[in-house]
Parts: structure tokens; C-alpha cells; sequence
């Protein structure tokens, strides 16, 4: 069949006007081939090449922990809710809203504060007896306390915080960073993933896809066992000067097919075998944490050979200092507290506070938290009210909260020490400062150079971008 036979016009019209610039760039094959933002995409999609304003930053840590631990357990102090502990919740606080558990017929009991809070730093902040370790860097971090969401079940809650999407389907946060900047490392991916607890989780790999993009700005998970990306390592009688000759063969008949049929993921899937055949000299080095003095470790607490949060917190910015662009610390530990919140949380935040707190002291005392944003966050919050009609408070737990949740960033552009958004007495709704997932993504993508309306990629006939037809910039947030 020639190609005449199988184009479209469609295809033709597309391929007239960006059809020298595939040539070009096939035919190069070097390392800018499709790695460094992919400039080819980009352009017959309309976008700029350049950041639209000076960046702030140029790396994101973004610490995940699906399951949505308690903010209210952990950084949204309520003496009014402490005080009501055990009482039926007023029903103002209850009518119209919608949760997975709770039912507001059933005048559900309000759940005081299960932890002691007490005040740190010179900002004052209110931070959980939980989290003696992250106290002492609260002048470093701007907490963002009445964030909301559209989604009250994990995995769409879980999407929309990742992708801005409560479908699977479209890229992640991570996703649209490199596709927007690239990464500085060409012997690293521009977007690596990092996991402990389970290792899949509630949304495996749509937990870092690349949706409509191309496939070279998706995740790569750094496996915590064995070899770190899989088929890393030769196989027995087969050399690195094998392996090179067999990716150029294969990349040489890429370069012939995508000349043949114009579809960008055979550019992604040249730039792709390169960096696997670069990275299998720099990932071996990048991921040896074991190479850290003593003091280190012992400042994150890591432990070895282990998949652990403090392990993935110190790798994760060994990966930033060699030019990784986004690092996205997936903790699939059980924070979905139903029941037990007690007991859950007493046994979860001892591995997590003293590695996030390590990771951001380390990064400031290295002069890397001014050009890198560390961003924490669950899928939403939690209810102030009991969930089921146990009390017992060896069992009790608190349902999802939609309305209402704490987050925190911390680094280049932000007012650090500083608390923005309030909700009411009891933690139910904001009454200040109430931000959308949508708005901590526009904040996100401004502090790394770009405007959130701008940033878009034509897909099935429209621009999409991350912020769909929403989001707002956190300016009072900003420096």
C-alpha cells in the first residue's frame, strides 16, 4: 500500500504545514529529537517555546498521599470543635451537603481534634503533636487552608488533584511541566516517580500518564528493588556497544516510518529507546542514596534497603540536583481513615514527618527550595464529624470532605511562613481565602513561567489545557 492510498486529507493539510519541521527533527536524531519539550508538538499545537513569564522555579517535589489524611488531626486546629466533641453537630453546618458516609438525617456526632496542637515558629502556625519534626520548618511553608474539590471518592478526587480531571485520561500535573519546559538532565527522565506503601495504588499508572500528550512526558516509577527501571541492565552476553547499535537500527527505521505516516508518537518512541540507552549509565549513580554520608540519613531518617517514604524524600532530591524536573512521591500507605483514625495516623506520621521535614531543611540549606517548589497534598479532606454511629474512640474515623481540606507548598516565589484561607469554627466550610484544585494548578504552572490559559494542546478537535475552563492564580500567596 503507498501513501497515497492511505492519507487522509485531513492528514495531508496537517503534515503540508509541519511536515519540513518532522523532516528536520527526524532526521537529526539527536538528543533534542523530541526529549527537551518536544518543540515539534508544541508548535503545530500553537505554543509558545519559551516560558511566558520568568519562572520562580524550575523543579516541583510533589508529595502525594492518596487517602486523604485528617487535616484536622494534623494542621486545621478547632478549639469550638474540641470543645463540642461528642455532641450532635448543629444542622446549619449539615444542610446541603453531600458525603460517600455520613448522613446528615442521622445527626451525626461532632469528632474533636483526636491529637494536642500547639502553635510553632514565628509564624504561629498550628501544626498536630503528630508532627514534631515538620514544626520546626513552619517558617519555610505557606499553608493553603480552605482548598476544594468538586470529587468526594478517592479516585477521582485523586485524578483531579493529579490532572485537573476527575477522568482518566488526561496529563498530569507532572506531565504538563515537562511537556512545557523539558528536562535538564537528557541522561534522566524529566518526570520520575516514586512510590512507597502500595506499590499501584488506587490509580496505578493514571496516577502519572501522560493522557493526550505524547508518551515521552509520562511518569517513570523508579522501582525500589532490583533494577530501578526494568531492563536497565544488559542481559548476560550482551555489551553496551550492542545495545547503542540496536537502538540506532531500530530508531533509523522510526525515522523511516514517521516520514512515512507523520505520527508523533514514533517521535516520542525515538527520543524514548535514546534515553533508555542514556539512562542506563546515569540512573545506577542518580539512585544511590547509599552514597550519602551518615549525617544524612540520619537527618531524613532513611532506612536500607527498604521502599520507604524517607528513602523516596532523600532520592528525590538527589533526582532534582541532577536536573529532574518533576518528582512525584506517590505515599500509598493507608491514610483513609474511616475507622481507627486514632491508631491509623499514631502509626503513619512518624514515617513522614521527619523525611518531609529533613527534605525541605536539606533543600534550603543546599540553595535549591529557592527555584524548587515542594507541594503536599491529599485528594480532599476530612468530615468534623464522626462517621457511623460508633463513638467508641478506639474505632472512630471521619468520613471524605470535599468542602474543605489543608495543603502546603513551600519554596521559589511563595511568602513562606505564611497561612492563607480559614475555615469556620468547626471545619466545615471556608469563610476566607477558599481555593480550588484548579487555583493551586494555575499557581503551580505561573511560578514555573507559564499561564495556565496559554499553556494548551490541541486534542480531538479543541485546545485543552490543566485548568480546563477554570482556575485562578493564588496571587496574595505569591512574593
Amino acid at each position: 500500500m503507498n501513501r497515497k492510498e492511505i492519507q487522509s486529507r485531513r492528514r495531508f493539510l496537517r503534515e503540508s504545514i509541519a511536515g519540513f519541521g518532522a523532516l528536520a527533527v527526524a532526521g537529526s536524531m539527536s538528543r533534542d529529537l523530541w526529549a527537551n519539550a518536544a518543540p515539534l508538538e508544541r508548535a503545530s499545537a500553537g505554543q509558545d517555546l519559551l516560558p511566558h513569564f520568568a519562572p520562580r522555579i524550575k523543579r516541583v517535589i510533589h508529595i502525594n498521599l492518596p487517602g486523604a489524611p485528617s487535616q484536622l488531626e494534623l494542621y486545621d486546629y478547632k478549639p469550638m470543635l474540641k470543645k463540642l466533641h461528642g455532641e450532635a453537630c448543629p444542622d446549619s453546618f449539615l444542610k446541603g451537603k453531600v458525603f460517600l458516609a455520613v448522613s446528615p438525617e442521622s445527626r451525626p456526632r461532632c469528632l474533636g481534634p483526636q491529637f494536642n496542637f500547639a502553635q510553632h515558629g514565628q509564624s504561629g502556625a498550628w501544626v498536630s503533636e503528630l508532627l514534631p519534626h515538620f514544626s520546626k520548618v513552619v517558617d519555610d511553608v505557606t499553608f493553603l487552608k480552605a482548598v476544594k474539590t468538586d470529587e468526594f471518592n478517592h479516585g477521582p478526587a485523586e485524578l483531579m488533584m493529579l490532572s485537573g480531571h476527575a477522568r482518566a485520561g488526561r496529563p498530569t500535573l507532572g506531565a504538563w511541566s515537562v511537556f512545557a519546559l523539558g528536562t535538564e538532565n537528557q541522561n534522566l527522565p524529566g518526570y520520575v516517580v516514586l512510590t512507597s506503601g502500595d506499590t499501584n495504588g488506587v490509580l496505578s499508572k493514571d496516577a502519572y500518564g501522560a493522557g493526550f500528550l505524547p508518551s515521552a512526558h509520562q511518569g517513570v516509577r523508579l522501582r525500589a528493588s532490583g533494577d530501578p527501571v526494568l531492563n536497565l541492565s544488559n542481559p548476560d552476553g550482551f555489551t553496551s556497544a550492542d545495545r547503542e547499535a540496536s537502538v540506532a537500527a531500530i530508531n533509523r527505521l522510526n525515522a523511516l516510518n514517521h516520514g512515512a505516516f507523520g505520527d508523533p508518537e514514533i517521535l516520542a518512541r525515538i527520543s524514548q529507546y535514546q534515553l533508555a540507552n542514556r539512562m542506563q549509565a546515569a540512573v545506577p549513580e542518580a539512585v544511590d542514596v547509599w552514597s550519602e554520608p551518615q549525617h544524612v540519613h540520619a537527618l531524613y531518617g532513611t532506612t536500607p534497603n527498604e521502599a520507604s517514604f524517607a528513602n523516596n524524600c532523600l532520592l528525590a532530591r538527589r533526582l532534582i540536583e541532577r536536573g529532574v524536573r518533576y518528582v512525584q512521591l506517590n505515599d500509598n500507605a493507608g491514610w483513609d481513615h474511616h475507622s481507627k483514625i486514632r491508631s491509623g495516623l499514631t502509626k503513619l506520621c512518624p514515617k513522614i514527618d521527619q523525611p518531609m521535614a529533613a527534605l525541605v531543611f536539606d533543600l534550603k540549606q543546599r540553595g535549591l527550595l529557592e527555584d524548587t517548589l515542594v507541594l503536599w497534598a491529599g485528594e480532599f479532606g476530612r468530615t468534623p464529624v464522626s462517621e457511623g454511629g460508633n463513638f467508641d474512640l478506639e474505632l472512630v474515623g471521619r468520613d471524605h470532605h470535599s468542602y474543605a481540606n489543608t495543603i502546603w507548598m513551600a519554596g521559589g516565589g511563595l511568602k513562606a511562613g505564611m497561612t492563607y484561607g480559614e475555615t469556620d469554627e468547626l471545619g466545615f466550610d471556608p469563610v476566607s481565602g477558599a481555593v480550588h484544585v484548579h487555583d493551586v494548578h494555575a499557581t503551580v504552572l505561573r511560578l514555573l513561567g507559564f499561564d495556565h490559559e496559554r499553556l494548551t494542546f490541541a486534542f480531538q478537535g479543541r485546545d485543552y489545557r490543566l485548568t480546563d475552563v477554570a482556575g485562578k492564580i493564588i496571587k496574595p500567596v505569591l512574593v
